[in-house]
């Protein structure tokens, strides 16, 4: 009985370590997304995504134009909060293949072309507009050859437009390359090849082995061909036709025009290859000009290791000798030297004094905070692979979530700072109703005035109603009740106090040759060289439809940021306290937070010089309006952090003095 139980439990204990060691085999995988195995002849069908330009950044429905659709009916795949946000919207497709089968097919005929079909289908093409087609959950990938060299794109143009020619023709001939490759467990086996694949751990009486193919490559070539309408109209879906070669000849292709009926076709081939399912993205993860992103932070480090000398000689050269000097002195020579007194020790009484505007500042600090807990979040998971390119939207779902239950962060903060300044709790629900209204409310504001405009063009990237309601409820139900939460832990918290008392009347700030704020501004250039040319590829990435998969690489440079933004506060506040100027709550804010000025200025430079082609006032307000967002979000966050590494210098530096 006792062996048969150990020989049990060995079994179990056995088990366990060979689905623990499968979970440690499967941990390259990127997470979010599922390996599907297909059998020889299974058939898989493709989705098509909004259809997309960086001509206007305007995405529109794919059946928008007069494509074929799937026997069935179109229907909507299942969409998370950061794809609709995006401007996703992933249909089905009548485009089918079966695994390791060959074949050209036919695939429709329209009806003969109206006015209103040709005029949008010439404005598409004009504008550059993509077809984004997936396939297996991967984009498809195009080729195409630009002054010599290979160039890689996702999704393939709507049509084209030839120089020498008048005539616009459409792209109905897609010729697919699928790669595969051929699996073969051992011990593991998979069930299931539809969206949902799911791994079962098979038993030693079962000899089977998983085998199939997997999808590892998604390629097309798209052209456009001139068919015979009455021959093609006697055809129906998935017929077979003969292969064709892609015309050079402009007179061979299907040219778009009124009453003009188009057939569409499509060819596809699989290609066996060594490429293996989790190293599928690669092709896509290209990281180009690595060596920019290493030059950007030793350039980063540079200016740190010279921001950490001033700020290493202020702590011990300045400020210890001063000190040491003063509590060395007896009781007479104090007093003495009280009266001779210069620099920051002259505002040891107002230093501390209310400043203007602080329950505004309170709430920024607060906001700051929820904003900066959630980019450190999402970008360290991110870094360890939890936001795979895979999983859509996921990425911007996973920071609305974080920045949700954050608000108990935001809520003890901005209560916490008003209680020190205030030295009371009176007032503290109206702080933190405002810190949960403040960047939701402009971030609001600006979303509704672009929604307006994707309205009015008719844009499948403007936001559905039914969203913004999920939207409101989501911020109500969680965001609210959670920095409510937050403010009332603050006031139960017990706060710094501070170590000097503040005279009655204020201390009058000497007259400057020129004014303090061109120095915090000026301040500001040096965060924004730690983080510009990380900015560029986050541009590209946004604006020109390129993956951003450095995150590690941004990792490195948020936390080269904090240290900059800490060290420029701590060395500006130290500058104006210097001057006798105490009134240095907002300029410790804005010495790091006027980064943001440089972001959007920098955003307006890469919309004149990099997005050339951007056409049209509605596509150039969606740009400014999106990163006048990212730009706030910025100033709150890099300008709390300044902030509260200078209140805590300025707390460390007069509790070390003796001034009563």
């Amino acid at each position: 009985m006792a062996m048969s139980l150990i020989s049990r439990g060995t079994h179990w204990l056995l088990l366990t370590c060979v689905i623990l060691v499968s979970h440690i085999c499967d941990g390259f995988y990127l997470p979010g997304s599922y390996m599907h195995t297909y059998s020889t002849r299974d058939e898989i069908y493709a989705k098509v995504n909004s259809l997309t330009s960086i001509e206007t950044e305007l995405p529109f429905s794919y059946y928008s134009l007069p494509y074929c659709t799937p026997k069935g009916g179109i229907k909507k795949s299942a969409e998370n909060i950061g794809e609709l946000l995006m401007g996703d919207q992933i249909d089905n497709s009548p485009y089918r293949f079966r695994m390791n089968v060959n074949e050209s097919v036919f695939l429709c005929t329209t009806r003969p072309l109206s006015e209103h079909e040709v005029k949008l289908l010439k404005q598409r093409t004009h504008d550059l507009y993509q077809v984004n087609m997936i396939l297996d959950n991967l984009p498809v990938m195009r080729f195409a050859n630009q002054n010599g060299l290979k160039v890689q794109w996702t999704g393939f143009p709507v049509g084209y437009a030839p120089p020498n020619s008048d005539d616009v023709y459409i792209i109905n001939h897609l010729k697919f390359r699928v790669f595969i490759h051929e699996y073969e467990g051992t011990g593991v086996q998979i069930f299931g090849t539809g969206e949902e694949g799911m791994g079962v751990i098979s038993t030693p009486d079962d000899e089977k082995k998983a085998s199939g193919y997997e999808i590892v490559g998604f390629e097309v070539f798209p052209c456009s061909v001139k068919y015979d309408p009455e021959k093609m109209a006697k055809l129906h879906q998935y017929d077979e036709v003969p292969s064709v070669n892609c015309p050079l000849d402009l007179e061979k292709s299907q040219v778009i025009r009124e009453q003009e009926r188009v057939s569409f076709t499509y060819e596809v081939e699989f290609v066996k290859s060594d490429i293996k399912w989790p190293s599928r993205w690669d092709a896509y993860l290209k990281m180009d000009g690595s060596r920019v992103h290493w030059f950007s932070i030793l350039n980063s480090l540079m200016v740190i290791f010279f921001l950490a000398g001033i700020v290493f000689v202020i702590f011990l050269r300045t400020v210890r000798r001063d000190l040491t000097r003063y509590e060395e002195l007896d009781k007479e020579s104090q007093a003495q030297m009280n009266e001779e007194l210069s620099g920051w020790k002259l505002v040891v009484g107002d230093v501390f004094r209310e400043p203007n505007h602080s329950k505004l500042l309170c709430v920024m600090i607060g906001d700051g905070v929820q904003i900066t807990g959630m980019a450190v979040v999402t970008i360290v998971f991110a870094a360890l692979g939890f936001m795979s390119p895979a999983s859509r939207g996921m990425l911007l779902t996973g920071m609305i979530i974080l920045y949700l239950f954050l608000g108990t962060g935001a809520g003890y903060a901005g209560v916490y700072l008003w209680r020190v300044i205030k030295g009371t709790s009176e007032g503290w629900r109206s702080v933190s109703w405002s810190i949960a209204c403040f960047f939701p409310g402009i971030v609001f504001v600006i979303l509704t005035a672009l929604n307006f405009l994707l309205w009015g063009n008719k844009s499948s990237g403007a936001i559905p109603i039914s969203l913004y309601f999920i939207l409101l409820s989501l911020w109500f139900c969680i965001s609210v009740p959670l920095t409510l939460l937050g403010g009332y832990l603050g006031t139960r918290a017990e706060t710094v106090q501070y170590p000097v008392r503040t005279n009655q009347i204020a201390r009058e700030i000497p007259a400057r040759k020129y004014p303090s704020w061109l120095l915090v501004l000026g301040a500001g250039t040096l965060p924004f060289g730690t983080l510009f040319i990380e900015l560029f590829f986050i541009l590209s990435s946004i604006w020109l439809g390129r993956f951003y998969y450095v995150f590690g690489f941004l990792l490195v440079v948020l936390l080269l940021l904090v240290i900059v933004c800490a060290e420029v506060s701590v060395v500006l506040t130290y500058m104006h306290l210097c001057v006798e100027d105490w009134q240095w709550w907002w300029k410790a804010f804005y010495a790091s937070g006027s980064v943001s000025l440089y972001v959007f200025l920098y955003s307006i430079n890469y919309l004149v010089f990099e997005l050339q082609s951007l056409s049209g006032p509605v596509s150039a307000t969606l740009y400014l309006g999106y990163s006048l967002i990212i730009a706030v979000a910025i100033m709150l966050a890099t300008g709390t952090i300044g902030f509260i590494t200078s209140f805590f210098f300025v707390h460390y530096l007069f509790s070390s003095v003796k001034i009563d």
